[in-house]
C-alpha cells in the first residue's frame, strides 16, 4: 500500500473547486471534519484517489458495498473532475446522487470515468454506496 501524497494546505485542491486543499478536501481527508454534502464527499473521494489515500476511500464507503481491500493503481494520474449534476444530497437530506466525469492518465493513455454515484447519510456522515458507470 502506498503512502498518500497530500498537497500543501495552500495548494489548489485536486477536486477543482477553486479552493485551497486545506480549506476544501484536506480537512476531510485529515479527519478533522465530515463532508457536509454528498457532493463534498464525492469531491473528497476524488481527491483521495488523486492523492492515493485508500484508507479514506474505505472509511467513506458504506459497509454494505465496501470492498474488503482496496489497492489503488500508482500508475494512474487523476487529472480533472467535472461535477455534472447533483440530486438532493444536501445537509438536510439522507440520500443524494452526484453525476461526474473524472479524467485520468494511465499506462494505456488518457481515460475518463463517467459515473452517477449514490450516497446515504448515516449518523450525520455521508457515505458512498455505489454508482452507475456510463
Amino acid at each position: 500500500m502506498t503512502t498518500p501524497t497530500r498537497p500543501p494546505d495552500d495548494a489548489r485542491c485536486p477536486c477543482g473547486s477553486g479552493d485551497t486543499y486545506g480549506a476544501c478536501c484536506g480537512r476531510f481527508l485529515a479527519g478533522g471534519a465530515a463532508a457536509p454534502t454528498a457532493e463534498a464527499l464525492m469531491r473528497s473521494r476524488y481527491t483521495a484517489f488523486a492523492t492515493g489515500d485508500a484508507a479514506y476511500l474505505r472509511s467513506t464507503w458504506h459497509r454494505s458495498t465496501r470492498p474488503a481491500r482496496l489497492d489503488l493503481d500508482d500508475g494512474v494520474v487523476w487529472r480533472r473532475l467535472d461535477v455534472l449534476r447533483t440530486q438532493a444530497g444536501g445537509p438536510f437530506d439522507d440520500t443524494g446522487v452526484v453525476e461526474f466525469v473524472a479524467r485520468h492518465r494511465g499506462a494505456d493513455g488518457p481515460g475518463l470515468l463517467h459515473e452517477r454515484s449514490r450516497f446515504v447519510r448515516e449518523g450525520g456522515r455521508w457515505l458512498y454506496v455505489d454508482g452507475d458507470v456510463g
